[in-house]
């Protein structure tokens, strides 16, 4: 399993649109090349680093075996942990939970 933070906003494009294509706090795809994932052990860093000021926001759990794109783990920076990047959309059958996450959770 691997997790990805999002907007409600772009979540609900996203549902509307059948994929995801969401890559990062404003950033698309098509813009980026990949979209930004996180490990479960990752994600709290990423939330507090790029996302301390969106309430809610969203943690979309998603399950690397339904996503057909290349998913690399790539170094960034001194980070101790290559962090996982989708190289294409997520089919909405790939994200099995999306867990809502409030600035006191």
């Amino acid at each position: 399993m691997i997790y990805h933070l999002t907007e409600p906003e772009r979540w609900a494009r996203s549902q509307a649109e059948g994929v995801h294509t969401g890559s990062s706090r404003g950033v698309e795809l098509a813009d980026e090349g990949f979209i930004h994932c996180s490990t479960a052990e990752q994600w709290p860093a990423t939330r507090a680093r790029f996302y301390a000021d969106v309430d809610p926001v969203l943690l979309l759990h998603i399950d690397e075996s339904k996503v057909e794109s290349e998913i690399v783990y790539e170094q960034l920076g001194d980070a101790p942990e290559p962090f996982p990047h989708i190289y294409g959309p997520v089919p909405l059958d790939a994200i099995v939970a999306v867990e809502t996450l409030c600035s006191r959770t």
